[in-house]
């Protein structure tokens, strides 16, 4: 697994030296020597990781830290402070300015890379989808991502069969979290399926192996994506570098500090969010881009996708495909007489009734304006027709409610039928018959069904 890591240093040969041992393990290097020089790369360049001195002058590294924390292009990008201190002050005021991890000079190979593994993971998800959110928003079918960074008052889920650790740890987090304990791994497994936002693990609980547990949440499809803080001792090398590698997001070296602590879920919760809020438009661009919005039928982009499929297996010889195009009739004077809020309420009910009367199999469509498609798989021109038949008799046969149920307004629907031809025909062929079938039937004084055989 390699990455690009932009390495900050006043000093050259500690730039020199980690340059070395990176590029040695096959990862890119870039370098800097002051902190603006890593700021301007670090929004050039968009590297994996940022492994950042602390002790420079001018510009610390504390100060870098929270610039690139707070610029929207930088701030998704891990930052591991290095420095010779070994301060709680300055690995709180490092998290506080959104620092991932410390690394304590002289480095220990071991943990670095470990670090730098486990957070090359965590990037290439948040590359991921940072990049589908970017082209959801090129195509107009997300809004621009919001700084969603608030990381107070989240849920915490504490696994530790040593009672009196558990409680102390609750009592700390009480005060800004909703803490709950679970002591026994299966019961924590199941409550993390709820709505969690932090695990912390007793990586060296008695009655149950802390690491399995973890590992566990990680190849659950419900809880992958859940942020795991783990509770080791530092002596425990073998431990702490097996729960980097099972993906583990972050460490509490015993004894544990109740400030550092508060500052490590706090920046766990608050990159959840963020990237639980990333899914989330995800999930709405996809509906976005196969649903329109007002009647909530698929639109017309996502039926064109699916009737190319099924036409090309009709022609070669597979299940016939018909095609309903339906046109609502005198909908301009719904409009003009009641305007455009009763003409929306007309299109829903509409589509309601479409989505009752037709098989499960099929697909009901808007097509634009008052203009509806129906795409039947496997359906012959006389079961199409027969469909449409029973979707006309449908919406004239009551009136639809509109206005808040004040006013009734009797509508009716013009329908034009079509089904494949066999070798030679096309989705656009299909579909232009169906829609001419359409004129027909509005010349014929509408409310009508118009089947075109050829």
């Amino acid at each position: 697994m390699s990455a690009r890591i932009l390495v900050v240093d006043d000093i050259e040969a500690n730039v020199k030296l980690l340059e070395a041992k990176l590029s040695a393990e096959y990862y890119e290097v870039l370098t800097a020597y002051d902190g603006p020089t890593a700021l301007a790369i670090a929004a050039a360049e968009s590297p994996d990781i940022i492994l950042l001195d602390i002790m420079m002058p001018g510009m610390d590294g504390f100060a870098v830290c929270q610039r690139l924390k707070d610029d929207p292009l930088t701030r998704h990008i891990p930052v591991v402070l290095v420095t010779a201190l070994d301060g709680r002050s300055d690995r709180i005021q490092g998290l506080e300015a959104g620092a991932d991890e410390f690394l304590t000079k002289p480095i220990d190979d071991v943990m670095l890379f470990a670090r730098v593994r486990s957070l090359t993971r965590l990037k290439q998800v948040m590359d991921e989808l940072r990049a589908r959110e970017a082209s959801g928003r090129r195509i107009g079918v997300i809004a621009g991502v919001a700084a969603r960074l608030g990381g107070s008052g989240g849920r915490v889920l504490i696994v530790d069969d040593n009672e009196r650790q558990a409680q102390r740890l609750s009592a700390e987090l009480g005060v800004e979290h909703r803490p709950v304990i679970e002591t026994d791994a299966e019961k924590a497994h199941l409550t993390a399926r709820g709505p969690v936002d932090l695990i912390i693990v007793n990586a060296a609980a008695r009655g149950f192996d802390g690491l399995r547990f973890a590992a566990a949440i990680r190849s659950d499809e419900a809880t992958r994506h859940l942020p795991i803080l783990a509770i080791v001792d530092p002596d425990d090398r073998t431990r702490l570098i097996k729960a980097l590698e099972l993906g583990v997001n972050d460490l509490l070296i015993k004894p544990i500090d109740p400030e550092e602590m508060a500052a490590r879920a706090r920046t766990q919760i608050r990159r959840k969010r963020y990237t639980d809020f990333l899914r989330d438009n995800l999930d709405h661009s996809l509906e976005l881009a196969v649903t329109d919005q007002l009647t909530g039928l698929h639109n017309r982009r996502y039926m064109e996708g699916q009737l190319e499929a099924l036409v090309k297996r009709a022609v070669h010889g597979g299940d016939p495909v018909a095609a309903l195009m339906i046109d609502i009739d005198h909908f301009k004077k719904i409009n003009d007489n009641f305007g455009h809020d009763v003409g929306d309420q007309v299109l829903r009910e509409f589509a309601v009734r479409l989505a009752s009367n037709v098989r499960a199999i099929d697909l009901p469509c808007r097509y634009g304006g008052e203009e509806f498609t129906v795409i039947m798989p496997g359906a012959a021109l006389e079961d199409a027709q027969r469909v449409a038949e029973r979707i006309r008799l449908h919406v004239a046969g009551s009136p639809f409610r509109v206005v808040e149920g004040r006013e009734l307004l009797t509508v009716t629907i013009s329908i034009g039928v079509a089904a494949t031809l066999g070798e030679g025909d096309t989705p656009e062929a299909l579909l232009k018959r169906a829609d001419e079938a359409v004129y027909e039937a509005k010349a014929a004084g509408r409310n009508c069904v118009i089947a075109h055989a050829a």
